[in-house]
């Protein structure tokens, strides 16, 4: 009997120690890209106040009112042509272009347009985790 509480007791140590050791767990995903690439202008939950909108002219949208100023309706593949640097003809934004967002794989995506196009899976992801945001 005290063989089988030593066993389980170092089992259980042993399992601590890894569970101490084991990597901190880092967010993944749309919420890492846009951890990464938006929350410093846009803030961590998407108002347009994070640290490096102080001074901005044009200040970063609040990006939790895409929906409601576009009558209810998240504008998806007007967000993804952004996230790419499509700002149409906007010369004002600041928007930078995440061309990492671009590597990787691809999914075809309707713009609305009827055709399914080939288009990076990290931005349709992002543009996914934005529509997430909305009020």
């Amino acid at each position: 009997m005290r063989d089988i509480l030593t066993i389980l007791a170092g089992g259980t140590g042993l399992a601590l120690l890894v569970a101490a050791c084991a990597p901190e767990q880092r967010t993944s995903g749309a919420a890492r890209d846009y951890a990464e690439n938006c929350a410093a202008c846009h803030g961590p939950a998407g108002r347009g106040n994070g640290p490096a909108a102080v001074g901005m002219t044009p200040a970063p949208p609040d990006l939790t009112l895409l929906s409601s100023q576009n009558e209810g309706v998240f504008p998806k593949a007007r967000v993804m042509g952004q996230l790419i640097g499509n700002t149409m003809g906007r010369s004002e934004a600041h928007m930078p272009i995440f061309e990492e967002l671009r590597k990787g794989p691809v999914v075809m995506f309707d713009d609305g347009s009827g055709d399914a196009v080939a288009t990076p899976a990290r931005v349709v992801a992002l543009a996914d985790y934005l529509q997430s945001l909305q009020q």
